[in-house]
């Protein structure tokens, strides 16, 4: 038996994981929850007319090695740097290559609805389609809960997507909870439901709509019931938080004893989070009770810092896993 488990130890991949600037703290937790993965270094510096001058640290010892690199695509102004590192570890004679982007920030404009729209979610899966090949062959690309699973087809031949998703941490603290025999799960609209559905079929469900009356759209209960249940409102992300906003008042008059929120990927552009916080709401009918998220957007949380109500639910422990797939 310990020859077994000793040889199944042994199997695991040995991997050097690089990271960008704000992804350090994420990388720090993915590399403490497995003892087969080493954090490497990149030096990120800018020569003096704003371009990247970039250096990877320990380039001659990575080669025959697993290499990954933990990327956030947070902004255009920080893409160039890091593709431009995950265009040059391939070419290292390394072994294997994982990117690792928790976020694909273009996800949710994977459509053209007039003759001029710009998709850019394919104009970002096309880039990461062209990064080289290492010696073990296509680059692995780990995205965690991408807009629309349709997109897995905006990837070119040459890299293999790999779509992960942090509804097994919501389910683990949902578990945790005292009222865990009492939550029902909320989509704010269709696509949240086709979504995520099936990944929570042991729960009591609620699917919510907009609807048009004169030139307004409101939120509506499309089916289901939550009154005096605890509801728990799924989605992959939030941008403003408008529409988590209307769920919840909907929600509340129907008779939902508490309102909480799930996003795998918590955007909130301009500060929009703070409408959330509990210092304010307009009152505890307007409040969340939970709000979850994930350190997909490391910036985010580190704004948000565990404000009430807020409780980050760490990726780290499903990246370790993603890596020796």
């Amino acid at each position: 038996m310990e020859v077994v488990v000793a040889k199944q130890q042994k199997a695991k991949k040995q991997i050097n994981l690089f990271y960008c600037s704000e992804c350090e703290e994420l990388a720090l937790k993915v590399a403490a929850s497995s003892d087969a993965i080493q954090l490497q270094s990149i030096n990120w510096r800018s020569f003096d007319d704003g371009f990247p001058n970039l250096f990877i640290n320990n380039a001659h010892d990575i080669r025959g090695q697993h290499v990954a690199f933990l990327a956030s695509f947070s902004s255009p102004s920080v893409i160039f740097e890091q593709i431009s590192v995950i265009f040059a570890l391939p070419k290292l004679f390394i072994a294997s290559f994982t990117l690792v982007l928790p976020f694909f920030p273009t996800g949710s404009f994977e459509r053209v609805e007039e003759e001029g729209d710009v998709a850019t979610a394919f104009t970002l899966a096309r880039i990461l389609s062209m990064i080289p090949k290492s010696r073990g062959g296509p680059t692995s690309v780990v995205i965690y809960d991408i807009h629309a699973l349709q997109e897995r087809f905006y990837f070119g031949d040459d890299v293999l997507p790999c779509f992960e998703t942090g509804i097994p941490l919501l389910l683990q603290r949902l578990r945790q909870l005292p009222d865990a025999d009492n939550i029902t799960i909320a989509f704010p609209d269709d696509g949240a439901w086709k979504r995520f559905h099936k990944l929570l079929l042991n729960f009591p469900m609620v699917v919510c709509a907009k609807v048009r009356e004169g030139d307004k759209r409101i939120v509506r209960i499309k089916e289901g019931n939550p009154e005096g249940r605890h509801v728990v409102i799924v989605d992959d992300l939030v941008q403003s938080g408008g529409t988590l906003i209307e769920c919840q008042k909907v929600l509340a008059v129907h008779g939902a004893a508490k309102v909480s929120a799930y996003v795998t990927h918590a955007v909130f552009p301009k500060q929009s989070y703070e409408r959330f916080t509990h210092t304010n709401s307009a009152g505890p009918a307007d409040q969340f009770a939970y709000f979850w998220i994930t350190d997909s957007c490391p910036q985010t949380v580190k704004a948000i810092c565990q404000q009430p109500p807020f409780e980050v639910l760490s990726l780290a422990g499903s990246i370790a896993d993603a890596l020796q797939i």
